[in-house]
């Protein structure tokens, strides 16, 4: 199975979000939290990614 990664840019126009939004999605602290955005898988000690597949789950699951 080949799982694409996507970085932090692309992730940022595939949902239409911006970064700090995408990051209070993932903070459990903030207003704007969402225990169902997939969590990031680090890359090496400063980058992280998102499996693609998980996004495109997740944009599914919005459509209402």
């Amino acid at each position: 199975m080949n799982e694409r990664i996507i970085r932090l840019p692309t992730l940022m126009e595939r949902t239409q979000l911006s970064r700090s939004t995408l990051y209070d999605k993932m903070n459990p602290k903030s207003k704007r939290y969402d225990a169902s955005f997939p969590r990031p898988i680090k890359l090496s000690i400063s980058a992280v990614g998102w499996f693609e597949q998980d996004i495109i789950d997740w944009l599914n699951s919005k459509k209402s």
